[in-house]
């Protein structure tokens, strides 16, 4: 079966081929060398050709044996108490927790509206950082509940002292704590001994929401996933997507896993709309680990190389533990947006504060070879409005 992506090095003799894309020929990313692609990794369908570095998307999509999955799940789309593959079970089984302390929505992001719907009530308070995910923050808005945003630290990590301070302050009328661990938009995580300083430090009785969309992409030893504290009897929710690493970012599933007296909160709130081809192509992710260890190595490989290209050339980018990194711009990342929108090369949206960063999700090799050829076109002289390169 034929590839998603060229199985093409990035040098291997094709020099033309990188001068043309527009590549420096002694860089980082031209001359790196990605693992081969597992079996049965289906062709893209040609839909348009935008390279598509907005979304923080599995460029890949789902592998074969979920394609597979989800193909034999057809013969319950006509049915409402279908067998899922035992969905439930599975997810509860990867974190050692019970059935009872999962909720399964379409989407992290639905279980992220959920929860601030479900322990948020009028004029109360969710605390957080930004910029950071804010679909949290969107629905406490939507219900009339009080957003505090502190800023992130010179070094860009979430200052967790702050967050402590302010969540005392305010302990009355809070409802919620959130912490994006990795962080998006900044790939910036936060090291477990302070997620453990968060929740030793603030009252007891307060909800902390983590949201470890991309825990997957992970590999600094600090971090660790904070599902352990929610079995030590912490009251935390962590969420979880599929729309990550395993690809199902158009099929909606996602999780959050807590105490059962939180999810019991929530599935008040909750609307059950997960659809079969979900459930069963989630249950064969969880059984699948040679594809989810092959989307990190070569989205890894590819972030790190397109990082230091572009450091190369002076700019700044923030260290990233995830599927995309942000690149200090110098100028509007509005106007730098527009220039690869005019080049068919779609990047991320703005994120106040940080209006002169762009975040870039990782795609493809010729992807991201189309995103350097442009950046290279956008910034020839590797000068930034500020005068450095």
């Amino acid at each position: 079966m034929k590839t998603r992506f060229s199985r093409r090095h990035f040098v291997g003799g094709a020099a033309a081929a990188v001068g043309a894309l527009g590549l420096r020929p002694n860089s980082a990313l031209a001359a790196l060398r990605l693992p081969p692609p597992p079996p049965g990794v289906v062709p893209a369908d040609p839909y348009d050709d935008l390279a598509k570095l907005a979304s923080n998307e599995n460029p890949y999509g789902p592998s074969e044996k979920m394609l597979e999955a989800m193909n034999a799940a057809w013969k319950y789309s006509n049915r409402y108490g279908y067998p899922d593959g035992d969905i439930h079970e599975k997810i509860a089984e990867h974190h050692g927790v019970g059935t009872g302390n999962i909720i399964m929505n379409a989407g992290s992001g639905e279980t992220l509206r959920v929860a601030g719907i479900a322990f948020l009530r009028h004029e109360e308070k969710v605390i957080g950082v930004e910029p950071t995910f804010t679909t949290v923050y969107r629905a406490a808005s939507g219900i009339d509940a009080d957003v505090i945003e502190r800023s992130l630290l010179p070094d860009y990590t979430q200052d967790i002292d702050d967050l402590i301070r302010v969540t005392k302050r305010n302990y009355r009328d809070v409802g919620l704590v959130y912490v994006c661990n990795p962080n998006n938009p900044t790939g910036v995580v936060v090291p477990d001994s302070d997620i453990r300083h968060l929740l030793d430090n603030i009252p007891e009785d307060i909800p902390v929401l983590i949201d470890e969309a991309y825990h997957h992409f992970v590999q600094d030893p600090a971090y660790a996933t904070a599902v352990p504290y929610i079995k030590e009897g912490r009251k935390v929710l962590v969420t979880r997507t599929f729309s990550k690493i395993y690809g199902m970012a158009g099929l909606r599933l996602g999780y959050g896993i807590a105490p059962e007296e939180m999810i019991d909160q929530m599935r008040t709130y909750a609307t059950g709309s997960v659809n079969a081809l979900a459930r069963w192509g989630a249950a064969t992710a969880l059984e699948d680990p040679g594809y989810e260890e092959w989307v990190r190595e070569t989205t890894i490989a590819l972030r790190d190389a397109t990082m230091t290209e572009l450091r190369d050339q002076g700019f700044e980018v923030i260290p990233s533990e995830c599927n995309f990194f942000m690149v200090h711009t110098g100028r509007p990342a509005s106007e730098v947006r527009a220039a690869f929108r005019r080049r068919d090369v779609a990047v991320g949206r703005d994120f106040p504060p940080m209006l002169d960063y762009l975040r870039v999700s990782i795609g493809t090799e010729d992807e991201m070879k189309r995103f350097m050829a442009g950046w290279n076109e956008i910034f020839p002289d590797g000068m930034t409005a500020t005068g450095r390169r």
